[in-house]
């Protein structure tokens, strides 16, 4: 075992009473030891129940023979952030988690790594780091939160950002408005819809990092808990095994969870995380991938922001091996690859159920829309590429003159004041992963402009990124970003923007020899930060396009 360097043999005994003093026995020397880290925190609700599930895994754990020993790492909660400076650590936290994972298990010498995760970026962030230790690793996904419920309404925490457009406009009540705000989260659990959260979880069920139908149990199911100690008998069956990430992590399998993606109308935040992990894992996955997948691959989940129904509802319908299921059984996910039980995917979706009359979970011969909602943009605007989801968005094609914001702050307060007009193509920039930095999401903004009635007649396009909550005509990861000096910092207010969509292009109007003008005279923002984790995260970040990865010069 690997962490016998640690704590076997006579040069060892001062690391060993180091142990006994937090209560090893003789005995617990001779078993695997295994990291377990914990993204808890009593600061929201996404991760507010890991401490208990932490106990469950680590009763598990040892009842399999292996003893755990829990460490914390940070959680940043998208939703609260949204619009103010805390959302730039969103994005960074997740290389944060990463590194502190990477960090606990070579620090240690662990023979294997457990990550507990919430909330949107402690899900890549986890398994990110898992990756990298290089010893069996599982990342167990805390579960959705049950829908809130009013007048008889399911509400998910997409109800208040949109409740804030709404009361601006005065569309609603100040009771009306505050009255969905105390009931739109009930209770432990991520937020709940196909948001980031939801979406990274599904795809970590489709790579194999976590048991197939494990994330999908909500937080507060009763099964949740049993089903968390049982996956400590997972992680002690890879760890006796020597059965690593790498060793079922393959291009296909991450074909396959953007296949997952594109099929359930996932948050394209998916995009970044996955360009990320395959990184990691030394995996070729590249921007056009996803294109290239969602073509093929039909929308069979209707599921929130564009659908009906909450992944609660997904959970009683059948879950995520249903999902799965119908998938394999059209051919779009390859059934072969294996997962961290070192049990193949078909394997472990045979006894999929399904709820007698669900509606949640289509087939692929009557989907909920034909082709998958990820759409990679390239253009004058974006010539190394863009991000935009169309699961539930009819437009395809949007021309219109450019209202530009130098940061989402400006853009929120345009909408809040009846600044943007039907027709617009709102241009918000200087949120890429360098000029935010941290490349924040823009949730507020698309929010607001759907709660004014604006979404279906308004376009927004930025260098930043979306919530998985975000719904309309919305390009992100517009690349290079204008930090950068790419064409997104050279618009002009009145410039005119196409999106088309069937042609895959994002375009400028506006002549090159013009563009040579402005380029001449631009000159970037200096950096917000010279110090700190945001300088350093400024300094390495790579491009959106390849996953906002950093990558230092060694």
């Amino acid at each position: 075992m690997r962490s016998d360097a640690m704590k076997s043999g006579v040069p060892r005994s001062p690391a060993r009473a180091m142990l006994r003093a937090v209560g090893l026995q003789d005995e617990d020397f001779h078993l695997p030891f295994v990291g377990v880290v914990n993204t808890w925190t009593d600061g929201m609700p996404c991760n507010v129940h890991l401490r208990e599930l932490a106990r469950e895994l680590r009763a598990g754990l040892r009842e399999a023979g292996v003893l755990g020993f829990e460490f914390g790492a940070p959680s940043v909660n998208d939703a609260m952030a949204m619009g103010t400076e805390g959302m730039r650590a969103s994005l960074v936290s997740r290389e944060v988690i990463a590194d502190a994972v990477e960090v606990v298990a070579q620090g240690y010498l662990y023979d294997g790594m457990a990550v507990l995760v919430g909330c949107d970026k402690t899900i890549p962030g986890g398994a990110m780091g898992v990756v990298r230790s290089g010893v069996p690793g599982i990342v167990l996904y805390g579960g959705t939160v049950a829908p809130g419920v009013l007048d008889g309404r399911k509400l998910t925490i997409v109800d208040p950002f949109e409740a804030v457009g709404r009361y601006s406009a005065g569309q609603m009540t100040r009771e009306e408005f505050e009255a969905v705000e105390r009931h739109a989260v009930p209770g432990p659990g991520a937020c709940g819809g196909q948001y980031t959260a939801n979406t990274m979880a599904l795809v970590l069920e489709a790579l194999g990092l976590s048991p197939v139908g494990y994330n999908g149990i909500p937080a507060t199911a009763p099964e949740k808990r049993e089903a968390t100690r049982r996956a400590g008998a997972v992680l002690a069956d890879a760890i006796r095994a020597g059965r690593t990430p790498r060793d079922f992590l393959t291009r296909q399998s991450f074909l396959n969870a953007v296949a997952t993606v594109a099929a359930t109308g996932g948050s394209t935040n998916a995009v970044l995380h996955l360009l990320a992990l395959a990184y990691e894992a030394g995996v070729k996955l590249e921007l056009d991938d996803f294109d290239r997948v969602s073509r093929k691959t039909p929308v069979i989940a209707d599921l929130r922001p564009w659908g009906t129904y909450t992944a609660w509802e997904l959970y009683e319908a059948g879950g995520t091996p249903l999902v799965f299921r119908r998938m394999l059984e059209a051919g779009l996910l390859d059934g072969d690859q294996k997962t961290v039980t070192g049990r193949t995917l078909a394997e472990e979706v045979a006894g999929a159920q399904e709820a007698s009359g669900q509606r949640v979970v289509w087939s692929a011969q009557d989907p909920v829309k034909p082709h998958g909602g990820l759409v990679v943009l390239r253009g004058s605007l974006a010539p190394d590429g863009a991000v935009l989801k169309v699961a539930g968005t009819e437009r395809t094609f949007f021309r219109g003159p450019a209202r530009v914001f130098d940061g989402e702050a400006a853009a929120l307060r345009a909408v809040l004041e009846g600044q943007v007009a039907a027709g617009d193509v709102v241009v918000i920039r200087y949120e890429g992963p360098r000029g935010a930095p941290g490349m924040p999401e823009m949730l507020s903004v698309t929010a607001a402009l759907v709660g004014r009635g604006l979404g279906p007649d308004v376009a927004l396009v930025t260098d930043g990124r979306f919530s998985g909550g975000t719904r309309g005509l919305m390009v992100g990861h517009v690349c290079p970003e204008a930090q950068v000096g790419g064409p997104i910092a050279l618009v002009r207010d009145g410039d005119v923007v196409v999106v088309d969509v069937e042609a895959r292009r994002l375009d400028l109007e506006v002549s090159q020899e013009e563009l040579q003008r402005r380029r001449a005279d631009f000159r970037p923002p200096a950096p917000r930060y010279r110090t700190g984790v945001f300088a350093r995260y400024a300094a390495w970040v790579s491009s959106a396009s390849e996953g906002a990865v950093l990558r230092a010069s060694v």
